[in-house]
């Protein structure tokens, strides 16, 4: 039979566990649990523009100004957010992703036309390079690349230079260079003779007109 002391000691440390058990209760339950993070601010600006398809965000900047720009070139009203094949194609050859070889302007306006508008969008432009790309087993990323440093547009003018004009009046005005009847009007000097040079005179002298060896036959035999 237990004696007094040990049954005293039980209680006390029955009583011990209790408070100590109460105590990790109530710490628990006032440890307060993380909140989830609603905050959405950090999203990127690039997930939050993207377009249809979601694929703007992939594209360089300077590629995104080079659309802008492009699109309107040549069209005054434009708003800058779509553009149509004849503007690709310029942008693709000043970019030389169009080389007449690996891609051509037929390859270009079978994939633009696929999307059955006059003008795409930027989105429905990055899919037009993503087909185009995979068609013609070339990298996307280079063509992309290429794009976007093509510089601004710039114009092809056919007006010749002041010394591409100047080296055509020299050509024309050459007398030396003449051949023919023409070459009658002129003397050995270049000067014009006027009158002979123009008119058919008749001599009589039973040579055909602008034969060069008159009178040398005597010189000769």
């Amino acid at each position: 039979m237990a004696s007094t002391e040990e049954l005293d000691k039980v209680t006390n440390d029955t009583t011990d566990l209790t408070i100590n058990d109460t105590k990790s209760v109530n710490t628990t339950a006032k440890t307060p649990t993380p909140a989830a993070n609603t905050d959405t601010s950090n999203a990127s600006d690039a997930a939050k523009n993207a377009g249809a398809g979601g694929t703007v965000k992939t594209l360089p900047k300077a590629f995104r100004e080079n659309f802008k720009l492009f699109s309107k070139f040549g069209d005054t009203k434009s708003d800058g957010k779509s553009l149509t094949l004849s503007q690709s194609d310029k942008w693709m050859k000043q970019a030389k992703v169009i080389d007449g070889k690996k891609i051509t302007t037929t390859d270009t306006g079978i994939y633009f036309k696929k999307f059955k508008s006059l003008k795409i969008g930027l989105s429905d432009y990055h899919k037009f390079i993503e087909s185009l790309a995979k068609a013609k087993t070339v990298s996307e990323d280079d063509l992309i690349q290429k794009m976007a440093d093509s510089g601004t547009p710039v114009s092809n003018s056919n007006a010749a230079s002041a010394g591409q004009i100047q080296n055509t009046i020299d050509r024309l005005t050459d007398p030396s260079r003449y051949t023919g009847s023409s070459k009658q009007r002129f003397d050995e000097s270049g000067k014009g003779k006027g009158i002979a040079g123009r008119k058919d005179v008749v001599e009589g002298a039973g040579y055909v007109q602008g034969y060069q060896n008159k009178n040398s036959y005597d010189k000769t035999h």
